[in-house]
């Protein structure tokens, strides 16, 4: 049975960028035989003009149902002004949380031939390869409470909600050691614990979880 890959151009450079990748993965899928078939939706502000929200139940579902997803951008000047409610970021936001995609996997390469293009000295930049590891379905991009109101003196305030769970934090410190067991296994966890209480309960998490990963240097 062919494998099922949804496409979801999105918005701004989305299009653009996916016709270039739709060409590589036909050329693939025709020159290996990788049997799979490729569909076509909409998510973001494009969805909006489509089905007047910016992730309809039914893309959701076509996603689900799918074997991977590729999604080229959302968002743009164009939307900026529209109704917070139907934000193409609340379809990115949307299909996060409800694919359960909470790890996101961002590599910054250096190829020595841009090395000297680098606003940064060579000798310092040559050589980069890190893997930033970012989670993504959890803390203040989707914690409640959330507001905006006027006070009684009438000044404007607004306020978000910063929560994490130690599972939710295990499990992307988790992706974070294993990514780093098969690079150069060294693992930087970024936080603020010396502030804020989540980033206390992040590094607790985060150093429990080493133990299980002693040929990992933690910093």
């Amino acid at each position: 049975m062919s494998k099922q890959i949804l496409v979801l151009p999105g918005d701004g450079i989305g299009p653009e960028i996916m016709a270039e990748a739709v060409k590589v993965l036909r050329l693939a899928n025709d020159k290996y035989s990788l049997d799979f078939e490729l569909s076509f939706d909409e998510l973001g502000g494009a969805a909006v003009d489509k089905y007047g929200v910016p992730l309809a139940d039914e893309t959701l579902a076509r996603a689900r149902a799918a074997d991977a997803v590729l999604l080229g951008a959302v968002g743009g000047p164009k939307r900026d002004s529209i109704d917070p409610a139907i934000r193409p970021e609340r379809g990115l936001l949307k299909i996060r949380a409800q694919l359960g995609l909470f790890g996101n996997l961002r590599p910054a390469i250096l190829y020595p031939q841009l090395a000297e293009a680098s606003s940064l000295k060579p000798e310092v930049v040559a050589g980069l390869d890190i893997l930033i590891v970012r989670e993504l379905t959890g803390g203040i991009y989707f914690g409640q409470p959330r507001e905006s109101k006027v006070l009684e003196n009438g000044e404007r305030m607004a306020y978000d909600t910063l929560p994490y769970s130690e599972s939710e934090i295990r499990r992307i410190a988790r992706v974070g050691f294993d990514m780093a067991m098969v690079r150069g296994k060294k693992l930087c966890s970024v936080d603020k614990a010396n502030v804020l209480a989540s980033s206390q309960l992040w590094r607790a998490v985060v150093n429990e979880v080493a133990k299980d990963y002693p040929d990992v240097e933690l910093s």
